[in-house]
């Protein structure tokens, strides 16, 4: 962290449990054998203890979580429906992954969940029991579902159980045409063939598949859990690495203790993974973490080559895993990115290392793209464009780290304003020539959200009006309070930010720009690169956390590590103590062990009665609406039947009945955001021709209104999925309010509420085939 900069001769004596940095304790050490002996023995001690607690409560806290997750569902004693598919188990699934579906126990269904955008993977680990199922064989059947096979066995203990799964090996060309099944596949949208590989991230549920069968493991444990406790397994990774990240920054593992117990006790703020297990974020973090902590380690001063060179490899492996499992990756690497040029532009950070940082990401999404079959996506992404037009503008612009005061804040304006042209410049240029428009309703969005201008678009509007995508909620704060963590972050994070604007101010005024040790003065204040970096990286999630409270998992996580890091480190009370003119070494060893000490015994008093009411107290999933709704659709419609719906429902429906669907969870590609728009005509005011038109033109062969959107109360006027549609038509809202002047009363009713009433006009293209007190199912006629 920050350091009181001093003359050798002066740190000569002091003995540090951080890890061996400065050349001059080498030579300490060379001089002093015996001393030499004892340190060497405390660190190995030090590191044993402290590894073996970090892989420990790594584990513990998968364990707990798992539990929670187990306790909430009681997935392993879901029963089964004859003669659907393993329905409860199926819907609970749903619920487990977000998916509020219209008749559960959890709420009815908002506009943006309707529209399925809370995610596009949350039935993903169904993904892997498909493809363990299929064993990459009968390249007939073989098609990777979306969401799932509806070839799914009878019984949860019998389905999870893929009692035909084959134990010999399989030859390999049969795996190549396994992969043809996942790159061309037509069983999932209707009316058209899609590469799984390239739309979806679903690697990872392709590589568990293929571990499964590789291992002898099939007879001892089911596939659906050998895919949940991996990801449980990787929450433990993700724990470790935040462990040993806080460690890093204050050179004791009791930081890294104190920030996985605030991980832990704040689990509501900083995981989602025991009610949403196969979210991509929930792969992609804990590979983010491990970077994290690579990049922390890479930063530091005075790295053997062998080392310097073995944490460039783990920065590449965990930044390749990280963008290969989350589609969101571009845009946390863009504030990576951002991390690093504000770093390199203050000289906080060598520009060597931030070369090589920059080099690693556009070479992970490049891997990712080509693994993707040239997603169009990645190569457009700002992130590339950035890192590229930070290369041509050092190249450009020489000398930029010299100077007076003024000459350099001059030379560093016109470096950021030389960067954020090359950079639109670049992002637009690569659009236009690949006709990119995969992510443009996350800029309409994003121009609408901060008051660039008003929009009528419906994707951003259905962004707009989910809470997730909305301000961080203020009792977010209260909770973090509860738990002390908030306060030391403020404590901490008001420190360093003094003591950043101090470096930079120094580093800008500083002519000759040196930066040895042994040349510095006694008492000027310094910041390290890894706490720098650390400091700036939380930061800039902080504002992400603060404007989009679904992005807050990134920040809560680090405030964890940045919190425990500040209260154990000496360096943040020495300033302190110094400031107040208590100052004594032996004042700052007390302070750094005895407060976080307590924090930890305070945490156990408040939190470890909750933590064990919360293990025992069961639970189960109970949502028959839809449990009746599949059961129907698996006994009374064709195969080859064709749904048109709401994403989240349809996404339900393709879990467990297998039937091919109009539209599904995945916002981010054009075609079928649009495609999703003309469905959703069936919740606006449309004649019933055009709507049958428009399912047609789908190949639909039924379609599914949902009570809980077509009369949804629960959003307030404007935000309702059946407002955003009126907008979006030019039509006047309904109920009491005022509507823009230029919008006008629609020619025909809505539709999902005129159709219940059996008119001839509607009666002539739709018949109503089943009901229940949620869901009511319409078949289309063909001859119209």
């Amino acid at each position: 962290m920050m350091s009181i900069r001093q003359r050798r001769e002066i740190r000569a004596t002091e003995v540090s449990e951080d890890f061996p940095a400065q050349e001059e304790n080498v030579k300490l050490e060379n001089k002093l054998p015996s001393g030499c002996t004892s340190r060497r023995l405390w660190k190995i001690l030090s590191l044993t203890i402290g590894g073996t607690i970090a892989l420990c409560i790594g584990l513990l806290t998968s364990v707990y979580l798992a539990t929670l997750h187990e306790n909430d569902l009681w997935f392993s004693n879901i029963k089964s429906f004859t003669p659907s598919p393993r329905l409860e188990c199926s819907a609970g699934i749903s619920a487990d992954c977000n998916f509020h579906l219209p008749g559960s126990s959890n709420s009815h269904a908002s506009a943006s969940q309707a529209a399925g955008i809370t995610d596009m993977h949350h039935n993903a680990q169904l993904i892997f029991v498909f493809l363990v199922k299929t064993g990459f064989h009968h390249v007939g059947q073989a098609r990777l579902k979306l969401l799932t096979s509806g070839d799914l066995p009878t019984s949860a203990s019998q389905s999870v159980g893929i009692t035909d799964v084959s134990h010999r090996a399989w030859p390999v060309n049969r795996t190549f045409l396994r992969f043809h099944g996942l790159i061309y596949d037509n069983k999932t949208e209707s009316m058209k063939t899609i590469n799984l590989l390239q739309r979806m991230n679903i690697y990872q549920e392709v590589f568990l598949s293929i571990l499964y069968r590789v291992l002898p493991i099939q007879k001892y444990l089911e596939p659906v859990y050998f895919y949940i406790y991996t990801l449980f397994g990787l929450q433990a990774i993700y724990v470790t690495a935040l462990y040993i990240t806080s460690w890093l920054l204050s050179g004791t593992w009791l930081s890294g203790l104190l920030a996985a117990f605030w991980y832990v006790t704040n689990r509501i703020d900083t995981t989602r993974v025991e009610f949403t297990i196969p979210l991509r974020e929930n792969w992609a973090l804990p590979f983010f973490a491990i970077q994290i902590a690579a990049i922390t380690y890479f930063l530091r001063p005075n790295l053997q080559p062998l080392s310097e060179r073995l944490t460039l490899l783990a920065i590449f492996i965990s930044t390749f895993l990280f963008s290969l499992t989350w589609q969101f990756n571009q845009f946390m690497m863009l504030m990576q990115a951002l991390v690093l040029f504000t770093l390199d532009s203050l000289d906080m950070l060598p520009a060597v290392k931030a070369t090589w940082l920059y080099g690693i990401q556009i070479t992970s999404l490049l891997l990712v793209c080509i693994l993707q079959f040239f997603n169009s996506m990645i190569l457009g992404s700002l992130l590339i464009s950035f890192n590229l037009s930070v290369f041509i503008a050092r190249k450009l612009q020489k000398n930029l780290k010299t100077g007076s005061f003024l000459n350099r804040l001059g030379k560093l304006l016109l470096h950021l304003f030389m960067v954020l042209c090359l950079t639109l410049f670049l992002n637009n240029i690569i659009k236009k020539i690949l006709n990119l428009k995969s992510d443009e309703h996350i800029f309409k969005f994003l121009k609408a959200k901060f008051g660039l201008g008003a929009t009528r678009d419906f994707d951003a509007n259905l962004y707009l009006c989910e809470e997730a995508f909305g301000l961080l909620p203020f009792n977010t704060f209260g909770r973090l309070s509860d738990t002390l963590l908030f306060y030391a972050y403020i404590f901490v994070l008001s420190i360093t930010v003094i003591v950043a604007f101090v470096v930079a101010f120094h580093n800008l005024s500083d002519s000759t720009n040196q930066q040895s040790v042994g040349k510095m003065e006694k008492g000027t204040v310094d910041l390290k690169p890894e706490t720098a970096y650390n400091l700036i990286h939380t930061i800039l999630f902080g504002f992400l956390a603060l404007s989009t409270m679904r992005m807050k998992y990134l920040w809560t996580s680090h405030m964890c590590v940045f919190a425990s890091f500040g209260l154990c480190s000496p360096e943040i009370w020495e300033l302190l103590l110094k400031s107040v003119h208590l100052y004594n070494p032996k004042r700052i060893c007390i302070m750094r062990y005895s407060v976080p000490i307590l924090i930890l015994l305070y945490l156990c008093y408040k939190f470890w009665p909750g933590m064990m009411d919360e293990l025992s107290e069961l639970r189960e999933f109970y949502d028959p609406d839809t449990v009746e709704l599949m059961n129907w659709i698996n006994s009374n419609t064709p195969r080859k039947a064709v749904f048109a719906g709401s994403m989240q429902l349809l996404a339900g429906v393709k879990l467990c009945t297998g039937r091919t669907l109009t539209n599904h969870p995945h916002y981010e590609d054009s075609s079928l955001r649009e495609r999703t728009r003309a469905v959703y005509q069936i919740y606006a005011k449309r004649a019933p021709e055009e709507v049958h038109a428009l399912l047609r033109s789908f190949g639909t062969d039924y379609v599914i209104l949902e009570d809980s959107i077509c009369y949804e109360r629960r959003h307030r006027r404007g935000c309702r999925l059946r407002d955003l549609l009126d907008i979006a038509n030019g039509h006047m809202m309904d109920g009491p309010g005022e509507n823009d002047p230029d919008l006008k009363p629609a020619d025909h009713p809505r539709f999902c509420e005129e159709i219940k009433r059996n008119l001839p006009p509607y009666v002539a293209y739709f018949t109503r085939v089943f009901q229940n007190k949620t869901f009511h199912v319409y078949k289309l006629s063909r001859n119209k």
